[in-house]
């Protein structure tokens, strides 16, 4: 676990600007214009529009994307009753949270009142200014009265996610736990350990899920809870249990789950032994659970462990839950989070930690081996698709439980709103991903015996958007798929040195493809035994629709078999190859960055014509800029002046393109500095984006630089010109980016004859 020394996390928050949030506008606030629209006299303006209609504060304010975090501090972590000064760090760090994984701005508020019926009034005097409410940190039992109170007299989302958070991450874990040891939740026995918000809410749930009642037995620091009790609330005296029982030795004999959010060290771990076999055991207490994982794993074998720390599997964090479950309740303006919600958040965070495990996310947490089973049952924290299961999943739910007031009618418009929330444009990979799924083609990998092709091959088989042929050693495959926990149904493995009769039908068909181009049918044999020979003639011969290599070599060498066998589309000179550019203003696509070395004027006018063609592929209008250091003349040299030769050949040639040049970089890309000084520019109206690189040189340092310090994502490079798809990886290429690729080759090959 983490090690957080005690001056570092003060000086955390003590280092200017202190805290951790602050206000930032949305709006320009930069002359006196914009301030008279952002305050007097045009602020007036919205104001009566939303006396007139209030339901346009949504419209004119930030209302529906803002919550407030409340809390008394009465209940902070494991620190108790430390009031609400001692609680706003905390408060903060909670918005902070809803900002990172959902996009969602807050205020946080902590409220000196410990008097429910003074709490309940406040938080609803404040509803005309949020969207939602996220209840934290309120000591049981008023917290249950609280959030009670408040649901019945508001009108907008409100959780206090002690209680729910929990409740729905570990129902989650519970239901995949029972799948993966084939048990029936309606036939499972309960043991509890803790009676507080979180253990409550989290019964309920389980009721709800199909727990019986009868099966439950609950423990808190006094005992066993009983209808004798008379120490309790009525939502803690509903679990009581009339059993005879009275120790928890006694309750966890024959046992097939333990539930703990009560305190470290609780549970023995002789108790263990004598529970049902494949014990589930969920043991939450923070920091330090109520049995230790390690002695836990060690006492039972076959058992299934949970807890709330981060340095074991199966961590319960409720940061799965919160940020996205307000997220879809915002999105449709729900008058309330209800039951058909949280189960909506329960069963897809179940099913999403069914779904293969991204690269990305394998690359976080330094393991290559997450998969659903004992050790995973719910996805990780820093898992993205977290916000494009939930939140979906949580808004249809408010819409069919008629408590949205704005229902969503198109998905596919708000499944690319959340990935943009993400702070990146998935709008084309969105594209290209559909698009390869309609009708999924037969690629075949070079580098098939390599971890990420073969985790690349598996989400690719997953997903539906190609199939799979792996060139490599089957022996090694097979140990990579064994180590990695890969499922590799669906892949054709092809070891090339197996396979003598059909290398020798391919070194004939090379040698007769390029016998005047001095190849010998020795020197094709002997070239039949490289995979980027044998892929690219299963292309050129029908036996595959893409090819993809390049992970492991340079380009040159991994282009030229695919020149060499394949060749240049019919009318073509030349190949060329574009980076496509996703950034937070938008998608850009650079060319060329890989293939051309220092092209001429007239080598450039056909990498135009290639570009422009393939980016009106990703449907999108190009708006061409040829650049240089130099604008419009403003610099002698022959590299400006190749440039201005280029755009003029390039105007005459495709005088319908949207082009100019020659300018530099910065000028393309911003627009008001093209108005101000170039507006005789035709890309003054709108800029480029699609940039044309005088030499590979610039472009390659350009897509680079980006890549790595602008926060952009990069796909390609995407080899334009050849006559079949046949694509090459950038070495060292992402699972993400292989993906990606692939499902450009399958667009490609939909496109061939």
């Amino acid at each position: 676990m983490l090690k957080i020394n005690k001056q570092d996390a003060l000086n955390y928050h003590a280092q200017g600007p202190a805290g951790k949030i602050e206000v930032v506008p949305t709006k320009p606030v930069s002359t006196q214009a914009d301030l008279a629209l952002a305050y007097s006299p045009g602020v007036a303006e919205p104001c009566m529009a939303i006396f007139e209609n209030p339901d346009d504060v949504y419209k004119y304010t930030a209302k529906g994307n803002l919550v407030a975090v409340i809390s008394n501090g009465t209940a902070v972590l494991g620190l108790g009753n430390i009031g609400p000064e001692a609680s706003k760090p905390v408060m903060e760090g909670k918005g902070v949270l809803f900002k990172k994984f959902a996009g969602i701005d807050c205020f946080d508020i902590e409220i000196d009142a410990t008097d429910p019926d003074e709490f309940i009034r406040i938080v609803k005097a404040l509803e005309p200014t949020f969207g939602g409410i996220n209840l934290e940190d309120i000591k049981a039992p008023e917290c249950f009265r609280i959030e009670t109170a408040l649901r019945e007299q508001m009108n907008i989302p409100l959780m206090h996610d002690d209680q729910h958070g929990t409740a729905i991450i570990t129902s989650a874990a519970l239901l995949n736990a029972l799948e993966v040891v084939g048990k029936q939740i309606d036939k499972v026995k309960l043991v509890v350990s803790g009676a507080g918000a979180a253990a409550v809410s989290c019964l309920r749930l389980y009721l709800e899920l199909g727990v019986k009642l009868e099966n439950v037995v609950v423990f808190d620091k006094d005992g066993i809870i009983t209808p004798a009790r008379t120490d309790l609330a009525p939502l803690q005296l509903q679990f009581a249990t009339t059993r005879p029982i009275t120790t928890l030795a006694e309750a966890m004999q024959g046992a097939d789950v333990f539930l703990g959010l009560s305190a470290a060290n609780v549970l023995p771990a002789e108790l263990l032994l004598t529970m049902a076999p494949n014990p589930i055991v969920f043991a939450l207490a923070n920091p330090n659970p109520e049995i230790d994982y390690d002695l836990a794993i060690a006492t039972r074998h076959d058992i299934i462990m949970a807890t709330g720390r981060s340095d074991h599997p199966n961590q319960v964090n409720n940061v799965l839950g919160f940020p996205y479950i307000f997220r879809g309740a915002l999105d449709v303006r729900a008058t309330e989070i209800n039951e058909a919600m949280k189960l909506a958040a329960v069963h897809a965070l179940a099913e999403l930690a069914k779904d293969t495990v991204p690269d990305l996310v394998n690359n976080a947490y330094g393991d290559n081996t997450l998969a659903f089973g004992r050790t995973y049952l719910i996805p990780k924290p820093l898992d993205p698709r977290l916000i494009l299961s939930i939140s979906p999943a949580v808004a249809r739910a408010a819409m069919e439980s008629g408590v949205a007031r704005r229902p969503i009618t198109d998905w596919l418009a708000y499944d690319e709103e959340l990935r943009a929330r993400l702070g990146v444009n998935q709008k084309i990979l969105n594209r290209i991903t559909s698009g390869a799924k309609a009708s999924p083609k037969r690629v075949v990998f070079a580098e098939g015996d390599n971890y990420k092709i073969l985790k690349a091959a598996q989400i690719l088989v997953e997903e539906g958007i190609a199939n799979p042929i792996l060139l490599g050693n089957k022996e090694k495959v097979a140990a990579l798929a064994q180590a990695n926990n890969l499922d590799l149904a669906g892949c054709e493995v092809i070891d090339i040195l197996q396979q003598d009769e059909q290398r020798q039908a391919f070194a004939e068909h090379l040698f007769q493809k390029r016998q005047r181009k001095g190849v010998t049918l020795y020197e094709a044999q002997r070239l039949l035994r490289e995979r980027d020979y044998y892929g690219a003639l299963m292309l050129e011969t029908g036996q595959a629709d893409a090819f993809i290599t390049g992970l492991a070599k340079d380009y040159s060498k991994s282009i030229s078999p695919a020149l060499r066998v394949i060749g240049v589309e019919p009318g073509l000179q030349r190949v060329a190859s574009m980076y496509v550019i996703l950034h937070k203003k938008g998608p850009y696509f650079f060319a060329d960055t890989t293939v051309n070395i220092n092209p001429t004027a007239e080598d450039l006018v056909d990498i135009v014509g290639l570009t422009a063609r393939s980016v009106r592929a990703f449907g999108i209008e190009p708006r061409v800029a040829m650049i240089s250091y130099s604008n419009f003349g403003s610099n002698a040299g022959e590299l400006p002046e190749k440039m201005r030769r280029a755009t003029n050949l390039a105007q005459q040639r495709y005088p319908d393109l949207l082009l100019d040049g020659e300018m530099q970089a910065n000028t393309a890309l911003n627009r008001d500095l093209l108005r101000e000084q170039y507006p005789f520019s035709r890309l003054a109206d709108a800029g480029a984006n699609t940039l044309i690189f005088p030499n590979v040189e610039s472009g390659n340092i350009a897509y680079k630089v980006l890549q790595e310090i602008g926060g952009a994502e990069v796909v390609g490079p995407i080899l334009m010109g050849m006559r079949k798809p046949v694509h090459i990886l950038q070495i060292g290429a992402s699972v993400r980016e292989i993906v990606n690729m692939t499902a450009i080759a399958v667009i490609d090959a939909q496109k061939q004859p």
